[in-house]
């Protein structure tokens, strides 16, 4: 049976273009026991994709040369050797951008898409959901009436932690990159205030303006400069959570910047990095929470959906030009 892949064609310097990408047709191989034989639904594209695209040591490996890209993706088992799956089940896992392919078993989950839409399983209710929940419980830490910035407010993780903040009493300012994402996020998402960072004439007073009592909470998304203007009004005892750097990704040189460390001393500020991996001992509280909090209402989320699958590279590349709203989703 053949089947279409798309590849990592050659290693983008700065940002990915089209030509960093190919699209092959394959023969699959036979089902194997222990293997399933899947039809994607749903691919997930994600800002920590660039960093794969790169030759460099980091928390996952990188995308290989003339190899298909992986991701988050959601699939019908249309035909299965395996115990654990049967013909019809709808799952889950890390697999390659293929239009059908033959994989093991193991890393696939199986969802129930009458909880939720299926989409939501690699959005809110996947990685992106966790990854908002423990940056702002686990390290942040939120208590009642602190007060809340989140970069990239508008992007998939973003609008979550904004509403697991509020969640929490916290007063909770955002900041995205146009004027239609800073009313989606005081209208449908409850933010307090937003800040349009492509306009403003001075981010580092618009923050301060906002947030007269100073920021004790920082959800890092995006660093670069937003993050300086940020960092610049952070309180005493703040917490920092760092997300992604998604300003940074595409940048051939190393940008010199203000330096926070005197900052984050003085007012003996936390900043952690992480990943969602780090806190996977505690995925079932995590999912537990998303799911009461979407199931009552409290949560709400928004996807850019595309369709196609040649489309994927094009989804990709538009994410580092603010083309999406929450999370961004190709339909197969």
């Amino acid at each position: 049976m053949k089947t279409k892949q798309i590849v990592l064609a050659s290693r983008p310097k700065g940002t990915p273009t089209a030509a960093n990408f190919r699209i092959e047709t394959i023969t699959l191989s036979e089902i194997k026991n222990g293997e399933v034989l899947l039809q994607p639904n749903y691919f997930s594209v994600d800002p920590y994709m660039r960093g794969r695209m790169n030759d460099t040591k980091s928390y996952a490996e990188p995308f290989q040369i003339d190899k298909p890209i992986n991701g988050g993706i959601t699939a019908t088992v249309l035909e299965s050797k395996s115990d654990n799956f049967k013909s019809g089940d709808i799952v889950v896992g890390m697999l390659p951008w293929q239009e059908q392919s033959v994989v093991s078993e193991k890393g696939l989950q199986k969802i129930d898409s009458k909880i939720a839409p299926e989409s939501y399983y690699l959005g809110i209710l996947g990685m992106t959901g966790l990854t908002a929940y423990f940056g702002l419980m686990h390290i942040c830490k939120p208590k009642k009436d602190e007060t809340v910035v989140v970069s990239g407010a508008a992007g998939a993780v973003g609008v979550v932690v904004g509403q697991i903040a509020k969640i929490q009493g916290c007063r909770v300012i955002g900041i995205a990159g146009s004027d239609e994402k800073v009313v989606l996020l005081k209208n449908k998402f409850g933010f307090d205030e937003a800040i349009n960072y492509k306009t403003t004439k001075d981010l580092k007073k618009d923050i301060a303006k906002v947030c007269p009592n100073g920021v004790d909470i920082y959800y890092d998304n995006v660093g670069g400069e937003i993050s300086d203007a940020v960092i610049a009004n952070i309180n005493f005892n703040a917490r920092i959570a760092l997300c992604g750097q998604i300003s940074l990704y595409n940048s051939t040189e190393i940008p010199v910047g203000p330096r926070i460390q005197p900052m984050l001393l003085t007012r003996s500020v936390l900043m952690q990095g992480f990943i969602v991996g780090n806190f996977s001992a505690h995925f079932p509280e995590g999912m537990k929470h998303l799911s009461e909090w979407v199931k009552d209402g409290k949560l709400k989320f928004t996807e850019t959906i595309g369709n196609g699958f040649d489309n994927l590279p094009t989804a990709l590349i538009g994410l580092f030009k603010g083309e999406n709203t929450g999370k961004m989703i190709i339909k197969a």
